[in-house]
C-alpha cells in the first residue's frame, strides 16, 4: 500500500458527523424516538432529572449541534492520518 492522504482523516470527520446525526444528535437538538433521546432518558433518570454537563450525553449532542470544533479536527485528522500511516505501513519482520 501506498502513503495514506490527507483525505483520510476527512472522511474520518465527516463519518463521525454522520454517525452522530443517525444517532439521533442533530444541529436541531435530540431527535425523539432515537438513540440519543434513550441515552438522554437515561442520563436524566440517573442524575435526578438532569443530563450533566460534560456527560457523554452532553458532549455529543454539542457536536452534533455544532459539528466538530477546529481543535477537535486537528486532533482527529492527525488521529486519522496516524491510524491509516500506521494501518498501511509494511508488518515488522
Amino acid at each position: 500500500m501506498g502513503k495514506e492522504s490527507g483525505w483520510d482523516s476527512v472522511v474520518a470527520v465527516g463519518t463521525v458527523l454522520v454517525a452522530l446525526s443517525a444517532m439521533g444528535f442533530t444541529s436541531v437538538g435530540i431527535a425523539a424516538s432515537s438513540i440519543a433521546a434513550k441515552m438522554m432518558s437515561t442520563a436524566a433518570i440517573a442524575n435526578g432529572g438532569g443530563v450533566a454537563a460534560g456527560s457523554l450525553v452532553a458532549i455529543l449532542q454539542s457536536v452534533g449541534a455544532a459539528g466538530l470544533s477546529v481543535t477537535s479536527k486537528v486532533i482527529g485528522g492527525f488521529a486519522g492520518t496516524a491510524l491509516g500511516a500506521w494501518l498501511g505501513s509494511p508488518p515488522s519482520s
